[in-house]
């Protein structure tokens, strides 16, 4: 089974940074991208930066040259570094992981994973 943890988060004032963590564990994972989306009420989850195992990155146009995604060596925990951050950056921050895991009968299957969620609030 798939487990996400996230940490970090808060309450920070503008121009502030924060980090958020993220760690994906289950057993025999292989894992192909990770990253963090934002998670709007009533609102369709959007991307706000992604790394795949190949080390690729991509950013929302709004955080670029503000926020930076990487990975651990072993590839199962991702970071977010926030800095300048804006009021309208508050929103909660969900975790993804997808990739491929083992199935009971054998062979993989792909899983797509959502973390809880965490909070980031900026104040002006």
């Amino acid at each position: 089974q798939v487990q996400l943890a996230e940490s970090g988060g808060g309450l920070v004032q503008a121009g502030g940074s924060l980090s958020l963590s993220c760690t994906v564990s289950g057993n025999g994972l292989r894992i192909v991208a990770m990253g963090w989306y934002r998670q709007e009420t009533g609102l369709q989850r959007e991307v706000v930066a992604q790394v795949t195992s190949g080390g690729e990155t991509k950013y929302a146009d709004s955080v670029k040259g503000r926020f930076t995604i990487s990975r651990d060596s072993a590839g199962n925990t991702v970071y977010l570094q926030m800095n300048s951050l804006k009021p309208e950056d508050t929103t909660v921050y969900v975790c993804n992981a997808r990739g491929m895991q083992p199935r009971h009968s054998g062979g993989f299957e792909v899983f797509d994973s959502w973390g809880q969620g965490t909070r980031v609030t900026v104040s002006s």
